[in-house]
């Protein structure tokens, strides 16, 4: 299945890109504002939370995804990695993966591209142990969005009071289940 790349992608992005063993990750595409490319959403104490990477002015919208640069104007490595941390710092696997995760966000990557492959082989091969591959497109290749894919019910950090948020980043689902994750994508 071809997909877009996408910053911690939605729980729907993956559960549909582990049913069938293999995620191609679209490498040829031009980039596209207000997508899932540069933004996610995670579960904070007061409901979600919008996270979103600055990436370097210019012309992205028509700018292949592969040379879209990340701006580091401002520290959102160091805000995104407090908001995570104050999100997860109670969810049941947070111990278990934070100190690993916490890397992403101290290293400078230069393109969106690199830094968001990274985070999905860390996420889903790596700690969720899903045994499928992932590949690159070596040609831009048209793909349809996954909205036909639902988000599967898990415990949340915050459920008793925001009650269950559906479709949040593949990240509250590593922080509240942890390699178990990958059942409720199955």
């Amino acid at each position: 299945m071809t997909v877009s790349t996408a910053y911690l992608p939605p729980v729907s992005w993956c559960r549909a890109t582990v049913a069938v063993g293999e995620l191609v990750l679209e490498g040829h595409e031009h980039y596209q504002k207000g997508s899932w490319r540069n933004r996610c959403e995670i579960a904070g104490p007061n409901g979600r939370q919008l996270l979103s990477i600055p990436l370097v002015k210019g012309k992205n919208n028509k700018m292949p995804i592969r040379d879209v640069r990340i701006a580091y104007d401002e520290p959102w490595q160091r805000q995104h990695w407090r908001t995570i941390r104050t999100a997860y710092g109670n969810a049941p696997f947070f111990e278990h993966y934070s100190h690993e995760l916490a890397s992403f966000y101290e290293k400078k990557y230069n393109f969106l591209f690199d830094f968001n492959f990274e985070l999905i082989e860390f996420v889903l091969l790596q700690k969720m142990k899903w045994p499928g591959r992932i590949r690159i497109t070596d040609t831009w290749q048209p793909f349809k969005p996954h909205t036909s894919v639902t988000s599967p019910r898990y415990p949340q950090v915050f459920e008793d009071k925001n009650g269950f948020l559906s479709d949040l980043s593949v990240i509250d689902l590593l922080m509240c289940a942890g390699k178990n994750g990958l059942d409720y994508l199955g």
